[in-house]
């Protein structure tokens, strides 16, 4: 359990520094992840399931599914482990929870949104380690 433990540490280390589509702060600062929205199950030899659950700031906010885009191209891009991902809202907190869930853990919805050019360079500005 204590391995589990870590690595949520070591995922919660590469999420908390993602910034804000629309502002200038980090989601840890905004609330839209805490250390306890991370989930780590072992699944294998050295895989991990790992499984997010944030916060929009707003319950209708339209950035929800870039977020959970960002969420997921930093964790592919830095997770030092082998894992599967799944990342949800927290339950309640969207009124289109169901379909931003569906959307952001499909794998082909995702790499689609990455090709779109606009998308892919908010993303790499809210993934952009801070200076």
């Amino acid at each position: 359990r204590a391995m589990e433990h870590d690595r949520a540490i070591e995922v919660y280390d590469i999420i908390r520094t993602i910034r804000d589509p629309e502002k200038p702060n980090t989601l840890e600062e905004l609330d839209v992840v805490t250390e306890s929205c991370v989930e780590v199950q072992e699944i294998g030899e050295d895989e991990y399931l790992v499984i997010i659950r944030f916060t929009p700031t707003v319950p209708h906010c339209s950035l929800a599914t870039l977020i959970g885009l960002c969420l997921r191209i930093k964790l592919q891009r830095c997770l030092p482990f082998r894992h599967k991902l799944e990342i949800y809202i927290s339950e309640g907190t969207h009124s289109t929870e169901e379909d931003i869930n569906k959307q952001i853990n499909d794998k082909e919805r995702v790499a689609a949104a990455m090709e779109n050019p606009n998308l892919r360079e908010i993303v790499e500005q809210c993934v952009a380690e801070p200076d």
